[in-house]
């Protein structure tokens, strides 16, 4: 898979845990889930990883790892391609599906996640039932962006071009903080609300409200992740 481009972002194909540079750059981990890992979760880290690069500015080479956007699927289908329509979502959106290979949900993506964004409640229960102290920086897709625009963003750590990573990995920190700070205080108004449906089967115009859906979604987190607002 070619690097993903921008500044500070990368994908886990970029991951080199290993062989880390003598300064690395500071990484945080950004883990998407749903079920099959085939169609929600795609969608979501390829559009969040678009969205990311398009507000940070002009592409240029990735060293380290910045902000780091993967996924996995609770039942994922290892090494399946995205499904066809989930891919023609992203080309919508401009955002590459070029390269994606499905995962399985491993108990090492747990660990190293920093925060995890999963599709349902049901998934968010099944992360936090893995142990590992994920309780606290695992929510849903919807749930975060609730807590994130309720948190003023002068509370949160202005970015730093001066650093490697922009300062984008502590104001990404204090930012999980302060949403699980916010958890019990911030209810959904219904447990629906919280849901993003499997379009699994179902046909292309389903997947594209489901990634209008991830889209608007992802807006305010990106937003609260950069300190850029979207686009006029």
């Amino acid at each position: 898979m070619p690097p993903p481009q921008g500044r500070g972002i990368a994908g886990p194909g970029d991951d080199i845990p290993f062989a880390a540079p003598a300064d690395p750059m500071p990484c945080f981990r950004i883990l998407h889930v749903s079920t099959g890992n085939v169609c929600r979760s795609p969608i979501t880290e390829r559009l969040h990883r678009h969205a990311l690069q398009e507000r940070l500015g002009s592409p240029q080479a990735v060293h380290g790892c910045g902000l780091l956007v993967e996924s996995a699927g609770t039942w994922g289908h290892e090494g399946a391609p995205m499904e066809a329509h989930a891919a023609t979502v992203l080309a919508d959106y401009g955002a590459d599906p070029a390269g994606f290979i499905g995962r399985e949900l491993l108990d090492e993506h747990v660990i190293r996640a920093d925060l995890v964004l999963t599709a349902t409640r049901d998934h968010r229960a099944q992360v936090i039932s893995m142990g590992h102290s994920a309780g606290l920086r695992t929510f849903t897709l919807k749930e975060f962006n609730r807590l994130v625009r309720a948190i003023d963003p002068a509370t949160l750590p202005a970015p730093d071009p001066d650093l490697p990573d922009s300062g984008l990995v502590e104001r990404a920190r204090a930012l999980v903080g302060a949403a699980a700070a916010l958890r019990g205080w911030l209810l959904a108004p219904n447990p629906e609300s919280d849901e993003v449906y499997d379009p699994y089967g179902a046909p292309i115009t389903f997947f594209r409200s489901i990634g209008d859906e991830i889209n608007r979604a992802l807006d305010p987190v990106v937003t609260a992740l950069t300190g850029v607002p979207a686009p006029a």
